[in-house]
């Protein structure tokens, strides 16, 4: 970034639209895949084998995350985290983001910069670019983010592949996030691993490519929660899904959390959202790539998810309006 372009102090109705264009977007880095980054009316990105993966999602101030829990940096990771793992659980490599930005006209102009250092920063990290966007005025902060990424001639892993006889396989954290929004709600700021996996979570983007490269059938991106992602998996592809609990290793520091807090931890497990974790079935024969464990199998149609050979009690995962 231009030094002479970077806030510091003032709102962005100050800074005004373009100046705070220039301030988030001149002198970054781009990688390869970027032709065309921001600064015209639109990106150019390649797409080596002729197709584009792409995702959106929209995080809404005080819905999806509150900077009275949280700093506008991590929020920034967290809005694309959650966009480039779904690239990755199509078995897809990230290559670009599009981001829309909503504000106040009072919102800080440091805020906004901090914001789109942490969206650059986790890019980055999944070695895409930050390809352009737009910004409006609204009456709370609004962030939506569009991923694109590329299957380097390999076919899409969709939800709707998984057959009877199948592994089920997970990689990356799985409860840490709504264990940090146990902490928070309680009004605490530790333990801060747990809290750090709520307010920005850390996808394995690399497993996605890898799964697909070792035959998966199907994968999602736990988004929603465990059982609740399972379920889609399930819906799509017609079968039932078994999860076995004995086979999930709960971390000690969520043991101790849930001990704290008079709260289950293998229920965040099961059935919290926002670790963005990828679960994947594959056929019984695959070898699993690193970081993948075993969890569970698909079963025969129609008896849908089960833990441990029953019916789950209680709510499975996050739903929009309930």
């Amino acid at each position: 970034m231009s030094p002479q372009h970077t806030p510091t102090g003032g709102t962005v109705g100050e800074v005004g639209e373009f100046g705070l264009i220039r301030a988030v977007t001149e002198g970054r880095a781009q990688p390869p895949t970027t032709l065309l980054g921001p600064g015209d009316d639109a990106a150019v990105v390649a797409a080596a084998d002729g197709r584009i993966v792409a995702s959106t999602d929209v995080l809404v101030q005080g819905v999806h995350f509150r900077l009275d829990w949280s700093t506008p940096d991590l929020v920034g990771r967290k809005a694309v985290a959650v966009n480039l793992a779904d690239i990755a659980a199509m078995g897809a490599t990230p290559t670009a983001v599009l981001v829309g930005l909503a504000c106040p006209g009072d919102t800080g102009a440091d805020v906004i910069k901090e914001l789109t250092d942490g969206m650059w920063a986790e890019a980055s990290r999944a070695g895409a670019g930050v390809v352009g966007g737009d910004v409006v005025r609204a009456d709370q902060l609004v962030v939506s983010v569009t991923a694109l990424g590329e299957l380097g001639g390999r076919p899409p892993v969709t939800r709707s592949g998984a057959r009877p006889g199948d592994i089920v396989a997970v990689n990356g954290r799985l409860g840490w996030a709504a264990a940090g929004l146990a902490v928070l709600g309680r009004g605490f700021r530790s333990p801060v691993s747990v809290v750090k996996a709520q307010r920005a979570p850390e996808p394995e983007y690399a497993a996605g490519p890898a799964a697909a490269k070792a035959g998966a059938t199907a994968m999602i991106d736990v988004s929603d929660g465990l059982l609740a992602d399972l379920g889609h998996i399930a819906e799509s592809s017609e079968v039932g899904i078994d999860v076995r609990t004995e086979r999930i290793e709960v971390h000690q520091r969520l043991v101790e959390v849930g001990k704290a807090l008079g709260a289950d931890p293998m229920a965040w497990v099961l059935t919290g959202g926002e670790d963005h974790a990828l679960a994947a079935t594959f056929p019984s024969f695959a070898d699993l790539p690193d970081g993948w464990a075993r969890i569970g199998s698909v079963t025969m149609p129609d008896s849908g998810v089960t833990v441990d050979g029953t019916a789950y009690e209680g709510g499975t995962g996050w739903q929009h309006w309930r």
